[in-house]
């Protein structure tokens, strides 16, 4: 088990940001490849929310700093697997 994942960053879905700007955002800030992006942005839209990275909490709270600062709603939460 990877000990450093013990918190999750979780991207909710808005109605001011568009598909390119999130992805955008997912490739700049959580290092994701395009197609990934892409995923987390539809999987947000359609849901509601998509867990977009993980990591342990300092890292997490810089990411939604960064989040918050491009209007893009997150929110940390305990990593499940970190709790098995």
């Amino acid at each position: 088990m990877d000990t450093n994942k013990t918190h999750k960053l979780v991207l909710y879905n808005d109605d001011r940001n568009d598909y390119l700007y999130v992805i955008a955002c997912l490739i700049r800030f959580c290092k994701h490849e395009p197609v990934q992006a892409e995923q987390c942005a539809i999987i947000a839209h359609s849901v509601g929310k998509c867990s977009v990275k993980s990591g342990d909490y300092l890292q997490m709270l810089e990411l939604k700093s960064d989040f918050e600062e491009l209007k893009l709603n997150t929110e940390i939460e305990t990593y499940e697997s970190y709790l098995h």
